[in-house]
């Protein structure tokens, strides 16, 4: 499983690194969003890919019992979550503001714009 989301990580990195290079406002946008899932791919597959349960350690026990699931990389990953959606909003909002008021979504053209 770890080689094929390998290569989704990859192409999610090459996806996003090509919408990103793109001359529109837009499409930036979106590559920072395949970029940001790709990170989060990225993490959660180099931490190993294993089914198990709860990191829960039974009472009178001293080490939890059976195959258990990591979850530092869990809670990286929702945090990462969370700040991605923030900024996307802004971008978001940011990108509309920028749209109302240049009348254009290209970066070439809003370079060259001094309002």
């Amino acid at each position: 499983m770890e080689p094929i989301m390998a290569i989704v990580v990859g192409l999610l990195y090459a996806a996003a690194i090509y919408m990103m290079l793109r001359r529109s406002i837009v499409k930036l946008v979106i590559g920072l969003m395949l970029i940001s899932n790709a990170a989060n791919l990225l993490i959660f597959t180099s931490a190993g890919m294993t089914r198990g349960g709860p990191p829960l350690i039974p009472e009178g026990s001293v080490l939890p019992e059976g195959v258990i699931a990591d979850p530092l990389p869990q809670a990286l990953i929702l945090t990462a979550i969370v700040i991605a959606f923030g900024v996307l909003a802004f971008a978001v909002v940011l990108i509309h503001r920028a749209y109302n008021i240049l009348r254009t979504d290209n970066l070439d053209q809003m370079k060259d714009t001094d309002t």
